[in-house]
């Protein structure tokens, strides 16, 4: 009778370390930036007032502060031609296409590569007379361009690196639901003369919507918390600034780490808000092909 208890103990001794890390990394901070949100603390002080919902009142409020999400549309349009993009590249290589390891490999290297080495590439890409103006001077485009010296054109060169960084990404995810499908389904649909876009419609679509949704929800909230490489590239110059670099400057810069906080908790409500909306409107059903 006391092998029984012991059995049931042992997954749970095997999960007691993660499940510490996980409370210890994740949740206990999670908790203390929720109490933060709540006082006047400046990050360095030993002592702290609650001042209740003043931080939150002064974010609705400072209409400033709430401008910077205006910034995220970019990322969001990218994060659209970013995933088409992907379907695109994963439905095109999951067939028998020549070179497509090779163009594999060279999907999903950006992704593997640094964001800091990323942010640092492009930023002599995109400066006065840098590659891309050596690039555009080949097809005619005489002169040097400031691409980041406006808040637009600033914007779309960094929705660009994003889209160039995060791609491969989306690729293998998609790449993998594809080859999940069941061959036959490819087979049967050529014997009834299905070509390339009805088997995309009616077999791949259908069969990589749980994989396609979780790209909707990463697309979303990777736009609303853009962090690396706009820091890196302009510092948030220029109009580039994102909701997290303000709330790094809030915290680093000008000691407020209360208000920073309660920025922190306002980004995670919203993207859990975003998420859960998404999730009711694309519920995740189970996919039956077969």
């Amino acid at each position: 009778m006391t092998r029984r208890p012991r059995r049931g103990l042992t997954p749970w001794l095997f999960l007691l370390v993660p499940l510490t890390l996980l409370v210890v990394f994740t949740y206990a901070p999670v908790v203390n930036m929720v109490v933060y949100s709540f006082t006047d603390w400046d990050g360095v002080s030993p002592d702290l007032t609650f001042t209740g919902l003043g931080n939150y009142g002064e974010l609705f409020t400072r209409p400033e502060l709430f401008q910077v999400f205006f910034v995220s549309g970019y990322y969001l349009a990218a994060s659209v031609v970013q995933i088409s993009a992907a379907l695109y590249f994963a439905t095109v290589l999951s067939f028998h296409t020549r070179f497509r390891n090779f163009f594999k490999g060279v999907l999903f290297f950006p992704y593997l590569v640094n964001g800091v080495a990323i942010g640092f590439v492009f930023l002599y890409f995109f400066q006065d007379g840098g590659t891309l103006d050596s690039v555009l001077r080949l097809f005619g485009v005489l002169g040097d361009h400031a691409w980041l010296s406006s808040p637009t054109s600033a914007n779309i060169s960094l929705a660009g690196v994003s889209v160039w960084r995060f791609m491969g990404l989306n690729f293998v995810l998609f790449l993998g639901a594809i080859q999940s499908v069941p061959g036959e389904l490819y087979e049967a649909s050529e014997l009834d003369g299905a070509g390339r876009w009805q088997q995309f419609r009616h077999i791949i679509a259908p069969g990589i919507r749980p994989v396609l949704s979780l790209s909707v929800i990463l697309a979303v909230s990777g736009s609303l918390s853009v962090f690396e490489i706009p820091y890196i590239m302009t510092g948030g110059a220029t109009g580039t600034e994102t909701f997290v670099i303000q709330t790094v400057k809030l915290a680093f810069q000008f000691n407020k780490t209360g208000l920073a906080s309660a920025a922190a908790v306002v980004l995670l409500l919203i993207i859990l808000a975003v998420t859960w909306v998404q999730r009711r409107l694309v519920p995740d059903d189970k996919v039956d092909l077969v």
